[in-house]
């Protein structure tokens, strides 16, 4: 997979709750210790995911037919959540899990990292995309290794900016952190606008 084929799916792994977890993390109590952990229960489950996709997908023929029909099933479901993500955009509110974070623990965080990254819905169709993808051509799993790094390293950039930049980093974590709070509704709409570009790539090429 070339790396400029990662990039976007990438920003679709960790677009919405995810980078907001790692950015609420990384303004924790222990947040040395909590971003670390958050990172490497995300690496676990990305991994998990990717192989265990890779490995059921492994020798599959081409099913041109049924896939034309799951990504157009794929295409009306995004679009109708694109209407409902706007339709309840000013009642929205954020998971009540997140409440926590301000005051996590390691174990905690690595749960969250594991069960967030590996389990929620856009994460898991990213990942399975990408290990399918890889199957589908005959391609070595370790060409996912650019695609994990990346998603990795993004989410360690809220704890990176702090270590880097310190004080200053302090004063703009927070400032960016309750700004995706409150806009949480437009980081889904532009995930879901991805994954339609996406589907009807699919459908279209």
């Amino acid at each position: 997979m070339r790396f400029l084929e990662v990039l976007p799916l990438v920003f679709v792994m960790v677009a919405g709750p995810q980078i907001l977890s790692a950015i609420f993390l990384a303004t924790s109590d222990d947040w040395r210790r909590n971003s670390a952990a958050f990172v490497a229960g995300a690496a676990i489950s990305i991994s998990l995911v990717v192989t265990i996709a890779y490995g059921l997908s492994a020798g599959v023929t081409d099913q041109g037919e049924s896939n034309t029909t799951l990504s157009a099933i794929v295409l009306v479901a995004l679009v109708l959540a694109m209407g409902h993500t706007y339709r309840t955009r000013e009642t929205s509110e954020p998971p009540r899990w997140m409440g926590a974070l301000q005051t996590a623990t390691p174990r905690f965080s690595f749960r969250l990292g594991f069960l967030l990254m590996g389990f929620f819905p856009t994460d898991i169709f990213t990942s399975v995309a990408v290990g399918s993808y890889l199957a589908a051509r005959g391609a070595s799993l370790l060409e996912a290794i650019p695609f994990i790094l990346c998603t990795l390293l993004v989410l360690a950039i809220p704890s990176l900016t702090l270590v880097a930049f310190s004080e200053r980093a302090e004063t703009v974590l927070p400032t960016v952190r309750n700004w995706m709070d409150a806009n949480s509704w437009i980081v889904n709409e532009l995930v879901l606008l991805f994954f339609i570009a996406m589907t009807l790539n699919n459908l279209l090429g």
